[in-house]
């Protein structure tokens, strides 16, 4: 398996799509065959639309099993621990100033699994995470998105717990 090809996931990620897997496979599964069954009851296949959108629906929810599955089989677990503590790498909870709007943020860089803006949390993989992988303390970092250039100090660095 080629680096790129690996999954990083934190222990507690994992266990939650662990659990979402044998959710899909078991009463995701049970409740399609349901539908179907229920819509090969009402007679003709040829013609009835409902039984099409259930076979439709038992591909996409195969697929979503699949890849999850096939995901699942490429994981290496992080911890924290494994990252120095004075630099900013996947699993930090970074502090920085917005030179521009003269606010502070403060964010977690995740994995692109991981990541969920709802919850301060960035993938490494975007640009703002990207940019900021290996900076330091107190070093200012010029950032080009698409909205333009965002100027950030960073201010603090730690480990998420």
């Amino acid at each position: 398996m080629k680096p790129s090809d690996v999954v990083y996931l934190t222990k507690s990620r994992l266990v939650e799509l662990e659990n979402e897997l044998i959710v899909l496979k078991t009463v995701g599964r049970k409740y399609i065959a349901e539908k179907i069954a229920e819509a090969r009851a009402h007679g003709d296949l040829s013609e009835n639309a409902e039984y099409d959108a259930a076979k439709e629906a038992q591909g996409h929810h195969e697929m979503k099993i699949n890849k999850l599955e096939t995901m699942l089989s490429r994981v290496k677990i992080i911890s924290p621990d494994d990252m120095p503590a004075n630099e900013i790498y996947i699993l930090s909870v970074v502090k920085v100033l917005d030179l521009n709007l003269k606010e502070e943020i403060t964010f977690s860089l995740v994995s692109p699994e991981e990541a969920d803006f709802e919850q301060d949390k960035i993938s490494v993989t975007s640009p703002i995470g990207k940019s900021l992988l290996g900076k330091k303390k107190n070093e200012i970092v010029e950032i080009e998105v698409p909205a333009g250039l965002m100027k950030y100090k960073i201010l603090d660095i730690s480990k998420i717990v």
